[in-house]
């Protein structure tokens, strides 16, 4: 359903400095351009999928000892310089771009290298490594970065709806024989033979009620503060979309229509109302807000409950390729 006609985004500012987990996001504006810094180590480990399963990742992580899949977001204000220091731990060659944006070129194995770049347009980014394209970011390094309007707390661009509070959803799945193969610096499986296994938002999948971990915010899908939708009525939260793997994907909400306000870096020229949206494989990219309205057509009316947001496309319903329920799904909670 068309909602209505907006200004387009225009060429304004990128706000901020906050650094943080994947997921969830605050921000303060300023009304000043600042240098912001940020460092992540390249390094890689074993993640427990929802069967047992351990499987191989790298990851642009917080500390040269730890493994964080997707990396920390961060969030900077038009007009900043944003620099970031990257030291590979890793005896492999690897990188650190954003489309349009920044590439570090070969940051060599064993070194450390800094890149600086202006923040000049709002919108949500997909930072990730290049190198051995797309096997990499495939297994893990990614992340996501937020510019701000400036001077602004609740808007995507100048002109757009207001939200409350705004969250990263960053998508990815992994065919363990691939992860296995970067592991041993192998050729990896043709991707005509990519099989995905496990899928992921924010690096976690759901579990159903009853199964070990259910009540785990560490690693269900369903309880993780950064990904889970939780609010009151008129907790309006934008929801920046960003995927890092190779899957489309089809997000169903429930409750509640979306306000889809960008495909792909692109500022629509009409707000629509959804209640499925299309995420393309590849860093396919959606800005959307969950306007914790009262779920309509509902009898006796309500204002609390608990919903979900799943998925449409089959198999990214399941971990293991037949676990349904153990996929990329999370919560939706009207408090």
């Amino acid at each position: 359903m068309k909602r209505r006609t907006f200004l387009q985004a225009s060429a304004a500012g990128i706000a901020g400095a906050l650094t943080g987990t994947a997921g969830l996001l605050t921000w303060v504006p300023r009304a000043h351009a600042a240098t912001i810094t940020t460092a992540y180590s390249i390094t890689d480990g074993y993640i427990t999928q929802p069967d047992g399963v351990n499987v191989y990742f790298k990851g642009y992580s917080d500390s040269a000892t730890g493994l964080n899949v997707p990396a920390s977001s961060f969030i900077v204000q038009e007009g900043d310089t944003v620099q970031v220091t990257i030291n590979n731990t890793l005896g492999t060659d690897h990188s650190f771009v954003i489309d349009g944006v920044v590439d570090s070129g070969v940051i060599a194995a064993g070194t450390s290298k800094t890149v600086s770049f202006l923040a000049s347009t709002a919108g949500s980014y997909l930072f990730y490594d290049k190198l051995n394209t797309p096997y990499n970011r495939a297994v893990g390094l990614h992340g996501a970065m937020a510019v701000m309007p400036t001077g602004s707390a609740n808007t995507l661009y100048a002109g757009s709806p207001s939200f409350v509070k705004q969250l990263f959803w960053v998508y990815n799945e992994c065919d363990p024989a691939v992860n296995e193969a970067v592991r041993t610096n192998s050729t990896p499986p043709p991707l005509s033979s990519y099989v995905p296994r496990y899928f992921t938002i924010n690096g976690l999948s759901a579990r159903p009620p009853g199964a070990p971990g259910y009540d785990d915010p560490a690693i269900n899908s369903y309880y993780d503060p950064r990904t889970a939708l939780a609010g009151y009525i008129g907790d309006r939260t934008l929801v920046r979309v960003l995927s890092a793997g190779l899957c489309t994907h089809s997000m169903h909400f429930h409750a509640n229509h979306v306000e889809l306000l960008t495909r792909n870096g692109s500022v629509l020229a009409d707000i629509w109302l959804k209640d499925v949206v299309s995420l393309d494989n590849n860093m396919g990219s959606a800005d959307l807000i969950y306007p914790f309205d009262p779920p309509p057509d509902a009898w006796p009316p309500v204002s609390t409950g608990n919903f979900v947001m799943h998925l449409h496309n089959e198999q990214t319903q399941t971990s293991g390729g037949g676990s349904y329920q153990f996929g990329a799904q999370t919560s939706i909670k009207f408090k």
